[in-house]
């Protein structure tokens, strides 16, 4: 007797049992992830895989890259900016859903580097170093803030010729902590941890000396019948998430 024999005569057993044999295909959601969010998203990824049995594709860059590459039509489905001009700038511009946009974190700037004892709040006016790193002020907000601090500092001249840029905020902590510059501007996530530096030496920036970064959550406009995208959204704003973020420095 063949299959289709089968199904014919026993058709609703037939129907039960396919049922119970496929598998449930749980839906993905791509998300771009600004550097400095790179430690603390993994967890939440983690932890929202396990609630939901979504799948989260994750890719970690430079926020003005990604802005790029969706407006090229990369199959992202949520940016996590590093800012809240690039996210603002996409709904208006008709690629992210007007509406979704939240702030997720605000992100703070510190002063690092891999070496002990080294940083302190008067370093950069010593200037006893070769090598200055930052993220490209163009591309990553975290950089334009380390321009910010330079500026407020009367510094950016004076240090202009030691800096090292990297394209984003990650590359900028490899230079540091590769010994390629003795110090430089990361975010405090990338250093920090329950309340405590992570390694090296660090110089927390006063708040004062840059404009805050807010960072912005948006959906974007190919996910806007997209459950699992939706429900990622939804997720960041937990309790559970926000622990999560606090316990690399973010305020809210």
């Amino acid at each position: 007797m063949t299959g289709i024999h089968c199904m014919n005569k026993y058709p609703l057993m037939f129907c039960i049992a396919l049922s119970l044999c496929t598998p449930v295909i749980a839906d993905e959601v791509q998300v771009a992830v600004a550097s400095n969010f790179t430690a603390p998203m993994k967890t939440i990824a983690a932890d929202f895989e396990q609630q939901t049995k979504h799948k989260v594709l994750l890719s970690f860059g430079a926020t003005g890259k990604f802005y790029a590459q969706i407006k090229n039509g990369a199959p992202f489905d949520v940016l996590l900016a590093a800012d809240d001009v690039i996210p603002k700038k996409l709904e208006q511009e008709g690629a992210a859903i007007v509406g979704s946009r939240f702030t997720y974190a605000i992100g703070r700037l510190v002063l690092w580097s891999a070496q002990d004892n080294f940083v302190d709040p008067n370093v950069l006016q010593r200037g006893n170093f070769q090598h200055l790193a930052l993220a490209s002020p163009k591309l990553a907000p975290y950089g334009a803030a380390a321009i910010d601090v330079l500026t407020h500092l009367s510094l950016l001249k004076p240090l202009e010729s030691k800096f090292v840029q990297g394209e984003n905020i990650s590359q900028a902590f490899q230079f540091i902590s590769s010994g390629n510059a003795e110090l430089g501007f990361v975010a405090l996530s990338q250093v920090y941890l329950n309340g405590n530096l992570k390694s090296g030496s660090a110089w927390i920036i006063p708040d004062k000396y840059y404009s805050p970064i807010r960072q912005d959550a948006v959906l974007l406009t190919s996910a806007k019948d997209k459950a699992a995208a939706q429900a990622f959204m939804s997720y960041l704003k937990t309790p559970k998430a926000k622990a999560v973020m606090a316990t690399y420095g973010y305020r809210f």
